[in-house]
């Protein structure tokens, strides 16, 4: 008889992403080994300089050109929007993602042959505008060649995306297909195949292969929200987690500002409601439109934050306290972002 699955609080799963994504206690030093750990499953970057504040709240000392670092990469990674990631890493979030059936793989592959052909291999770099229309294409069309791992882009908020090309990554594509799902397991789970699919940009037949493939390294789980999976190698730490992170030194409030698209709430469906229970708050936080940074207080996502160049406003969900409001102002003072010396962060409460 099949053992039952393992019940998972909903202060359990929280606790162990926190922890997976390094969001209670900052890695110390700011090195080619924490930049990987802080971008396990990748730091979403397709709003100016989200991923810059991404490592800021999971890492310390990082400044505002940290994206500089040759350590990292950017490439159209997951739902072919822009990644940064360990450049070790290149396969992973690329052909991790490479389609098995014919067409998706051939459209790939032909556009990475056909910017490599325009630009060379390890040489030319061009915006992607100009790419594009040097190949007669809609330089959105570009991305379509990400999956190859032969595209590397660049932006950093302003100014126009570039794309060069580099050589294929020396790494099978089905080792890469099954790590991106046991990332997206240890940084997101519990989860479902479903939803891995909606993460990665996936089709859901490659979603299920991937899952098949892993079954043997998976553990059965029920959530508040239902059933679903973790990696096995997991399961220990899942059911030690639990509780609310102790707090900055002193034991003042422990304070996040995650920006819009952070890795720890970039979620759909059932997921959002065991992060956010009450609906009102989901569609403060997860709208129409651009979505809001969430500012995270003890634990818990306790507002929304959003910024303009030094101004950033601030919406708590709930009344907070004196002491959180300083820590929430000292966090944001923090913020790696390219303003004047002379130019204080101001925050504004609503």
């Amino acid at each position: 008889m099949a053992a039952a699955p393992l019940e998972l609080s909903r202060g359990q799963i929280l606790g162990r992403r926190r922890r997976a994504s390094h969001l209670d206690e900052r890695l110390s030093k700011l090195n080619a080994a924490s930049l990987r750990k802080a971008a396990w499953a990748g730091l979403q970057d397709s709003m100016p300089r989200a991923a810059v504040l991404e490592l800021h709240a999971r890492v310390g000392g990082v400044s505002a050109d940290v994206l500089d670092d040759g350590r990292l990469v950017q490439v159209w990674g997951p739902r072919y929007s822009t990644y940064v990631i360990a450049a070790r890493d290149r396969a992973v979030f690329t052909l991790g993602r490479l389609p098995v059936d014919e067409a998706g793989l051939a459209r790939a592959v032909d556009m990475a042959d056909r910017l490599e052909a325009l630009l060379g291999c390890d040489a030319e770099e061009q915006t992607y505008s100009a790419a594009g229309r040097a190949l007669d294409v809609n330089p959105n069309a570009l991305r379509y060649g990400g999956p190859t791992g032969r595209l590397l882009i660049g932006w950093e908020g302003s100014g126009k995306p570039t794309v060069r090309v580099v050589s294929d990554p020396d790494v099978d594509p089905w080792d890469a297909r099954l790590e991106l799902a046991r990332r997206y397991l240890y940084i997101l789970g519990p989860s479902t195949v479903e939803a891995y699919a909606r993460w990665s940009g996936v089709k859901p037949a490659l979603a299920n292969e991937v899952f098949h493939r892993l079954r043997r390294s998976l553990t059965p789980v029920r959530t508040p929200i239902g059933e679903a999976v973790i990696l096995s190698r997991d399961a220990e730490s899942f059911a030690a987690a639990g509780g609310r992170p102790a707090g900055e030194g002193g034991g003042s409030p422990l304070v996040r500002l995650l920006p819009s698209g952070d890795t720890y709430f970039l979620l759909q469906g059932e997921d959002r409601k065991l992060l956010v229970p009450k609906a009102a708050d989901r569609n403060r936080l997860w709208t129409s439109r651009v979505w809001p940074g969430a500012l995270l207080v003890n634990g818990d996502v306790a507002g929304t934050w959003r910024r303009s160049g030094s101004k950033l406003t601030v919406e708590p969900w709930r009344r907070i306290s004196a002491e959180t409001r300083a820590a929430v102002e000292q966090e944001a003072d923090s913020l790696p972002l390219p303003l004047p010396t002379d130019e204080p962060i101001t925050v504004t409460w609503t």
